[in-house]
């Protein structure tokens, strides 16, 4: 005999709090695109099942971003005094409760009665306001509106945030183009002139793999690629640095193809194989081995550049990973920052190596996060 199920769904307090935060999250998306006239309009109708009010308005000093609530001639009438309403509290930053002699029209069938102006906040400053409109107000609306409007100014804030970090990771990758380019190019053109007149057609062929490459590096696309776009263009790089060292480059590939798909931060592999290039074969005169990993490790990628070089002094590396200048480290603190900046501290570059006893260099990146996705 099978026991029946229950159908207790909690207490009223535990729906209503269920209710609430499950409201709040349909908003959230919304407005962490920051406060456009886009976002607004989706987030307001949710911000209104918060509030359990007639209507919503969010103003800023351009005007009405969004309405929400009562339609036809009751918005006709409120929506275009909405602006004048928001403005003292623009100015001041502080709550106005407003009565019927200034917010109720002529029309007694009309529920927007009062209205609760309420500031946004940024960086201590006022950006926009949140008006609810209702037919009468209370002690308990104006609290709650507040409390909205502050939750709603500390997405607004993580949205800014989201921006600036968007804009710190295009500049490192401006920077990084900067760094590597002048040397790569150099070299890879000059091996490719040691061919013009010896090996026509394999100068040909490194041109072509020179100019796929340059498109990658110096494209204006995203800032995300996937594991396997990002093992094309080290391959291209290996092409033409094997045609300046020839067979003094051995060069081993070991790729889960599960995490081909994976999608990882634009040219995050390629500096460390270049530094394995550098830091394993010039200057030295014998052959040097390079070994490329990816890995499947079930909820994340883990991806590796060794080779068996010279090494380096490990407070060289911490130099190169806090960024300081002077490190001949290619873009080692630049991929450590950029990863760090998306995934969080816990997935920056781990380097092993001392003198004389090559370098390995390790990082992990989850298969799926929030807000990475490819872009061609």
């Amino acid at each position: 005999m099978f026991a029946r199920r229950r159908k207790h769904f909690g207490t009223p307090a535990d729906k209503a709090t269920y209710a609430t935060l499950h409201t709040a999250s349909l908003a959230s998306p919304h407005l962490r695109e920051g406060l456009t006239p886009a976002a607004a309009g989706k987030a307001s109708r949710h911000l209104r099942d918060l509030l359990g009010t007639a209507a919503i308005a969010i103003c800023d000093s351009s005007g009405v971003l969004a309405w929400d609530g009562v339609g036809g001639p009751y918005e006709s009438n409120h929506r275009g005094d909405a602006k004048a309403l928001a403005a003292p509290t623009l100015r001041s930053g502080r709550t106005a409760v407003l009565g019927a002699h200034d917010v109720a029209c002529s029309d007694p069938q009309c529920p927007v009665r009062t209205a609760v102006v309420a500031p946004i906040v940024t960086e201590e400053r006022v950006v926009a306001v949140l008006v609810a409109y209702s037919i009468r107000s209370s002690a308990a609306l104006v609290r709650a509106t507040e409390e909205v409007a502050r939750w709603v100014s500390g997405q607004v804030e993580l949205a800014e945030l989201n921006k600036e970090r968007t804009r710190a990771i295009e500049a490192e990758l401006r920077a990084l183009r900067a760094q590597i380019s002048p040397h790569f190019i150099y070299n890879a053109l000059a091996a490719i002139a040691s061919f013009v007149r010896t090996d026509p057609g394999r100068a040909r062929e490194l041109l072509l793999e020179f100019a796929d490459f340059s498109r990658y590096a110096l494209r204006r696309g995203g800032e995300f690629t996937t594991l396997a776009d990002e093992l094309r263009n080290v391959e291209r790089y290996l092409v033409l640095e094997q045609a300046r060292f020839g067979d003094r480059l051995k060069v081993s590939l070991q790729i889960a193809p599960e995490v081909l798909p994976v999608v990882i931060p634009f040219l995050v592999v390629q500096p460390l194989v270049e530094n394995a290039v550098r830091h394993g074969l010039e200057g030295t005169t014998g052959v040097g081995h390079i070994t490329i990993r990816a890995r499947d490790r079930i909820n994340e990628a883990e991806i590796s550049v060794e080779d068996d070089g010279s090494g380096s002094d490990p407070e060289v590396i911490r130099a190169a990973l806090s960024g300081e200048s002077g490190s001949d480290s290619v873009g080692l603190g630049n991929v450590d920052a950029r990863l760090r900046q998306v995934y969080g501290d816990a997935y920056g570059l781990v380097v092993e190596t001392a003198v004389d006893a090559g370098t390995k260099v390790t990082f992990r990146v989850p298969k799926y996060s929030s807000g990475v996705h490819a872009t061609p």
